[in-house]
């Protein structure tokens, strides 16, 4: 009777063991397929252009400024975007050197092609210093003031990526300067005062998105979290959630006082702006339920790529501003 109790047994360890052996095919399977990408595609992949849309914050101060159809102000601005992708791009290319053991412990972040084995260190690193000086030289030529932000943002990624990043709120807080840098930089550029309220709205939303995104980072990695990112174990899901409830009411009270307020009337020449409210507190409300249901966010960009719904809203939030600042 102990035999066939035991049989049971032998046959699960061998099933488990099946098992085991099918994932770690697998896993190779898929190693196989991501080492198969060319040199070229690996390049690309590790500058993120699809990253590029967070400069697009540049663009606030050409917009909300009554500029957007001057020709010299839309040119530099570009340049300026063009500008900023280049150096943000050379932040992505030294971060992953710097991240590299940390990178090839995690499941998403180890297909990236240094911690995949598809690129040397040395040329991603003399891609990212071609980049970073090219971009910074190019900048002071654009104007002097902008270059200045631009290597501040250089040197708060930098310092982020070898220090701040093990700072508890801090690290948080540094994602959230990057954003507004851009949006002074932008203002700075085409020669216009950035608002203070648009300088509020940005320093709020990305705070939300940066808690978010460690919200995210916490509940997919679970016990792996403290493998891949050492910061993590400082946090919890309880308290990212408060933080993220105080930053989602500030955010959403800011941008209502700014559209109300009688000063933004006056500078913007409209009344109509509180029209684009609805499209704020549904992006927002959207992104909550993403990632409370959908467990995204940990990316806030593929995020927004992944889902229609609320990559149309903000084109809507765009195309409504425009419309009322320029056809009123």
């Amino acid at each position: 009777m102990r035999r066939n109790d035991e049989t049971p047994d032998a046959m699960s360890v061998a099933d488990r063991d099946l098992m085991d052996e099918s994932s770690g095919a697998i896993q190779a399977a898929l190693g196989a397929a991501r080492a198969s990408r060319s040199p070229a595609r690996a390049l690309v992949a590790l500058v993120r252009p699809r990253q590029w849309i967070k400069n697009s914050v540049i663009f606030a101060a050409l917009v909300f400024s009554h500029t957007l159809t001057d020709m010299s102000h839309l040119v530099r601005s570009l340049l300026a975007f063009g500008l900023f992708c280049a150096i943000s791009s050379a932040v992505y290319a030294l971060n992953d050197i710097m991240d590299l053991e940390s990178d090839r412990a995690h499941p998403t972040k180890s297909r990236r092609p240094l911690a995949a084995g598809e690129l040397s260190v040395g040329v991603a690193g003399a891609l990212g210093l071609a980049l970073a000086l090219g971009g910074l030289v190019l900048a002071y030529r654009l104007s002097p003031p902008f270059a200045a932000l631009a290597a501040l943002y250089l040197m708060s990624n930098l310092l982020y990526s070898a220090w701040l990043k093990k700072v508890v709120i801090v690290d948080v807080m540094i994602l959230s300067s990057g954003f507004v840098i851009r949006a002074i930089a932008g203002g700075v550029v085409i020669g216009v005062e950035v608002s203070a309220w648009l300088i509020l709205c940005t320093v709020l939303l990305s705070l939300f998105l940066g808690f978010t995104k460690r919200r995210q980072e916490l509940a997919l990695l679970e016990s792996r979290a403290q493998d891949t990112r050492a910061i993590l174990r400082e946090y919890s899901i309880g308290f990212l959630d408060q933080m993220i409830s105080i930053v989602t009411a500030g955010t959403l009270v800011a941008y209502f006082l700014y559209t109300l307020a009688p000063e933004t009337r006056a500078k913007l020449g409209t009344p109509y702006l509180p029209l684009t409210i609805p499209f704020v507190l549904y992006g927002i409300f959207r992104y909550l339920y993403l990632v409370h249901q959908r467990h995204m966010g940990e990316n806030p960009t593929g995020a927004l790529y992944a889902d229609p719904p609320l990559l149309i809203n903000v084109v809507l939030w765009v195309l409504s501003a425009v419309a009322i600042l320029y056809f009123r």
